[in-house]
């Protein structure tokens, strides 16, 4: 089926000149090779690292009321006289009034459940 004599089809060996660029090329190759598996292991040293590290520190904290078992937590909000309230957002231990006062300014007052006063009076004034 072959044309080819089986002499012919045994390698022949390279000259001197092209086996030492064949030999250099396989270094290169095992060096790249090398230097690839050594980067992919400190990725996955870094993800390994990120990882174990993670703490609660780490994770968002939320100011939360703590809620006592035995009764409820009372406070009193002392909101301007003539506030009228159109709007109560509540975040994580605080309250939002939004509103507005007898003038018509609109305010909004955020009052912090667990210190028990008010924490912010904003005035919102249009453009």
């Amino acid at each position: 089926m072959s044309t080819q004599k089986p002499d012919e089809q045994e390698e022949k060996p390279l000259d001197p000149v092209m086996e030492n660029v064949r030999r250099k090329m396989i270094r290169l190759q095992l060096v790249s090779a090398g230097v690839m598996l050594v980067m992919l292991m400190v990725v996955l040293g870094a993800i390994v690292y990120k990882l174990t590290r993670l703490s609660d520190q780490d994770a968002p904290q939320t100011a939360a009321v703590s809620v006592p078992s035995d009764a409820p937590r009372t406070a009193f909000a002392a909101l301007p006289a003539g506030f009228e309230v159109s709007d109560v957002a509540l975040s994580g231990g605080q309250i939002l009034f939004y509103g507005a006062v007898g003038g018509g300014d609109r305010k909004a007052i955020v009052f912090d459940i667990a210190a028990g006063r008010i924490i912010a009076d904003i005035t919102v004034k249009p453009n």
